[in-house]
């Protein structure tokens, strides 16, 4: 294996989660029906408000990654949802499968060997496709790690 493909490699298990951070199913695969909407003591966030901002904040870098006609988002109000339950259980559902679709769109970009990790995207100010992946499974890793804490004080996560 040479340099280039042992860097997109770890890239992907990087955006994955795993070794020493809890993966994105773990986390929200058995997440309680009846507690996304819920903020623990102590804590500013509930459960539902944390996966929507990592889905909006995932999508954006990824728009951002691919997309020569991008439009910033307007910081905090596009990146976090304005109640904090979801209307329904099914929201829940399809921004756990957005989240799953763009984080593969990512990795699909990182495995395609087209892909040059190190050029500048033209339409940023030298970002790179390889600090955008690690920007995206760092984002990632912060606010699993938050979601578990919502959990924990919720009494639903198993550790």
């Amino acid at each position: 294996m040479n340099n280039d493909q042992s860097l997109r490699t770890h890239l992907l298990e990087l955006l994955d989660g795993r070794h020493a951070h809890a993966t994105f199913d773990q986390v929200v695969g058995d997440f309680p029906t009846q507690l996304p909407g819920e903020i623990p003591k102590g804590l500013p966030h509930s459960g539902w408000m944390l996966l929507e901002h990592l889905r909006l904040a995932q999508w954006d870098i990824l728009d951002f990654s691919r997309n020569p006609k991008y439009q910033a988002a307007k910081w905090p109000d596009d990146y976090w949802p304005a109640n904090p339950a979801p209307p329904s259980a099914a929201d829940w559902n399809k921004s756990v499968k957005s989240f799953r679709d763009d984080l593969d769109e990512m990795k699909k970009l990182v495995r395609n060997p087209k892909t040059d990790l190190f050029v500048p995207i033209p339409w940023g100010d030298g970002q790179t496709i390889l600090r955008e992946a690690m920007l995206i499974a760092d984002h990632n890793a912060h606010h699993l790690g938050q979601l578990i804490d919502v959990r924990r004080l919720l009494g639903a996560w198993k550790s």
